[in-house]
C-alpha cells in the first residue's frame, strides 16, 4: 500500500494515550499510520510491535531508550504528506520543544497544557513558530475536547472579541461542589473522588486551582489577552498547613478541609446560593480562580457530573453568554479531540 497521508508519532502512553493508541484501530484513523510511540523512558519504532495490540505493555520493559531524533527520523522516512508529533505527556521538557518541532515543519498535536498555559515566552515562540511552520492542535488542552477554543478562534477571525468569560474549567472540582449539599464532609466527598479518578493522585493538583489557571490562560490568550502566568489570582483550597506535605501526609490530614468549607457552604446556603468553583476573565483581562457562591439562576449552579462550562460574552454574544458544557473529562473523549485535531490536518 502507498504511504499513508498522515504519519503520527505518540509521545505518552499513559490513560490518554492508550485511548488514543484504541482509536488508531479504528475505521475513522484508516488515512493514519503511527510511526513511533513512546512512553517517559522507552520508545519504539519497529512497524510490528506498533501494530500489537500490547504496544503499552512492551513499551514498559522493551524498546529503545528515549530519544527524539529517533522518533523523528520514523517521522521523516515513511514519506508521509502531513507529520505529526501527538503529546499526551504532561511534560513540560516536551512542550518546550513544540515550537522547534512547528519551526521544522511538522504539526504537533498536544494535550499538554505546558506550553500554551506556561510562561509568556513560551505562548510567544508558539505564536512565532506557527507564523513560519507547521499547525497547533490543541482542543484537546481544555475542556477534553469541548469546542472551546475552535469557537473562540472562529469568533475571532468574524472580528467578534471576547468581552468576559466565566466557568467551571475542572471535571474533578465541578463533581465535587456539584456533590456538595453540606450532607456528607467535603473529605468524604473527595475520597470518593478520588477512588472514581476524577482526581490526581494526590489530589493537591487539583485543589489547588492551578491545572484551572492553566486553562484560562490558554483560552485567555487565544482571546488576544497576552496574560503572564503571575496576571491570574488564584485562590485555591489547600490551606497553607497542608501544602509542604508528602501526598500520604496530606490524604491522611484531608478531614481538615471540612470546617471551613462547610461554614461556606453555609453562609452561602443562607442566601440561596451554592459554591462552585470558577475561573473568570474581565473585559480589562483580569483573570482569578476560585470559589465562588453563585445564586440557584446561575449557569454553573444547573451543572452534573464531571461536566464543564464555558459561558462566553462577546461583542455579539452580549445580552446572553454563548455557553459550551459537557463532560469535561475523561480518556476517551481526550483521546478523540486528539484524533480530530489530527484528522483536520489531512
Amino acid at each position: 500500500s502507498g504511504a499513508p497521508t498522515i504519519a503520527v508519532v505518540l509521545l505518552g502512553t499513559g490513560v490518554v494515550g492508550g485511548a488514543l493508541l484504541k482509536l488508531l484501530n479504528t475505521p475513522a484513523a484508516a488515512s493514519l499510520r503511527l510511526v513511533g510511540a513512546a512512553n517517559s523512558r522507552r520508545q519504539q519504532t519497529d512497524p510490528v510491535s506498533l501494530a500489537s495490540r500490547s504496544l503499552r505493555e512492551q513499551l514498559n520493559h522493551q524498546g529503545d531508550a528515549r530519544d527524539n531524533a529517533g522518533l523523528l527520523a520514523a517521522l521523516d522516512a515513511g514519506g508521509a504528506a502531513v507529520r505529526v508529533i501527538v503529546d499526551a505527556t504532561a511534560s513540560a521538557p516536551l512542550a518546550s520543544r513544540h515550537a522547534e518541532w512547528l519551526a521544522r515543519g511538522y504539526h504537533v498535536v498536544t494535550a499538554n497544557k505546558a506550553l500554551a498555559g506556561g510562561e509568556l515566552t513560551g505562548w510567544r515562540a508558539l505564536q512565532a513558530a506557527l507564523v513560519r511552520g507547521g499547525r497547533y492542535g490543541d482542543s484537546a488542552t481544555v475542556g477534553a475536547g469541548l469546542p472551546v477554543l475552535s469557537t473562540l478562534r472562529r469568533l475571532r477571525s468574524c472580528g467578534d472579541s471576547l468581552l468576559t468569560l466565566e466557568g467551571v474549567f475542572s471535571g474533578s472540582l465541578s463533581w465535587l461542589f456539584n456533590q456538595y449539599d453540606g450532607s456528607r464532609p467535603f473529605s468524604v466527598l473527595l475520597r470518593e473522588a478520588r477512588q472514581l479518578g476524577y482526581t490526581e493522585p494526590d489530589p493537591r493538583s487539583d485543589l489547588s486551582g492551578e491545572d484551572v489557571a492553566r486553562k484560562l490562560l490558554i483560552i485567555a490568550r487565544n482571546a488576544g489577552f497576552s496574560l503572564g502566568t503571575d496576571e491570574v489570582q488564584v485562590d485555591g483550597l489547600v490551606p497553607e498547613s497542608l501544602r509542604g506535605l508528602s501526598a500520604d501526609a496530606f490524604l491522611a490530614r484531608l478531614d481538615e478541609l471540612d470546617a471551613p468549607l462547610a461554614a461556606r457552604h453555609a453562609e452561602a446556603a443562607s442566601r440561596g446560593a451554592v459554591l462552585r468553583f470558577l475561573a473568570r476573565l474581565n473585559q480589562r483581562g483580569h483573570a482569578r480562580v476560585g470559589l465562588v457562591e453563585v445564586p440557584l439562576s446561575h449557569p454553573a449552579a444547573r451543572l452534573y457530573g464531571t461536566d464543564n462550562q464555558f459561558a462566553l460574552s462577546t461583542t455579539r454574544y452580549n445580552t446572553q453568554p454563548l455557553v459550551i458544557q459537557g463532560p469535561g473529562a475523561g480518556p476517551e473523549v481526550t483521546a478523540q479531540a486528539l484524533l480530530g485535531d489530527v484528522l483536520a490536518l489531512g
